[in-house]
């Protein structure tokens, strides 16, 4: 089997690690023990299923480590392409990855107040409420910062794949105009926050798109060979 076969079909299975995690500490946890605008039930849910709540934790880590692995993987292939695209790609990686890490500590801080005894001695119920969800929040603002580099990641790689053909073109398309929707989204919730529109609430969907696309190409056909491509 050609080597660019193997790699971005090992690309792809790294991915999709990516994405089960993500999904898991997203939906199944923040969604289901953060409840917007209700202090008392947020804390309730953090305290009775703390176990849940180390797990979404933890589940977000692996996915921010597989995330390096997959980017580093495609850089592997890419830099034979466009050595200074393919640095750029992972050099983007690198930054988002190092914040979402460090972000996620936010979100370990409420569940360590809300759970040390130290914390729940100093401070009375409804201080440990508000600090508990400020971190949470903090966290929330850190993922959409984090966006930044997370979201520019995907216009070299988009653009590569359109150039050289190495995975269909319309993949690499949806990565770009991803890249372009995630700087909106990160804009939007920073300077527009009360901005209520379908277009603006749905302008990361190329990004799922695109990533989404990607992983299953990569795990079903791989990506072609050098022979077949030109360099950028």
């Amino acid at each position: 089997m050609d080597s660019n076969k193997k790699l971005g079909r090992l690309a792809g299975l790294i991915f999709l690690v990516l994405a089960i995690t993500g999904i898991f500490a997203e939906f199944f946890v923040r969604q289901k023990l953060f409840v917007p605008g209700d202090l008392a039930a947020t804390y309730q849910n953090i305290t009775e299923n703390q176990w849940l709540f180390r797990l979404g934790f933890v589940s977000d880590l692996i996915m921010s480590t597989s995330f390096f692995f997959y980017v580093f993987v495609m850089y592997t292939v890419f830099k034979k392409v466009n050595k200074n695209l393919s640095v750029l790609m992972l050099l983007l990686t690198v930054i988002s990855v190092a914040m979402f890490c460090q972000n996620a500590l936010n979100q370990f801080a409420s569940l360590k107040l809300l759970t040390t005894d130290y914390y729940v001695g100093a401070l009375n119920y409804e201080q440990l409420q508000s600090l508990s969800v400020f971190f949470l929040n903090i966290h929330t603002d850190g993922y959409f910062i984090n966006q930044i580099f997370y979201g520019l990641y995907m216009f070299p790689l988009g653009y590569m794949i359109f150039k050289t053909g190495l995975a269909p073109k319309i993949i690499g398309v949806f990565l770009m105009l991803g890249a372009i929707g995630d700087m909106i989204d990160f804009i939007v919730y920073f300077l527009f926050p009360e901005a209520d529109s379908v277009i603006l609430q749905n302008a990361t969907i190329f990004a799922d798109i695109g990533e989404i696309s990607l992983c299953l190409w990569l795990i079903i056909m791989g990506l072609k060979s050098y022979d077949t491509i030109k360099k950028v």
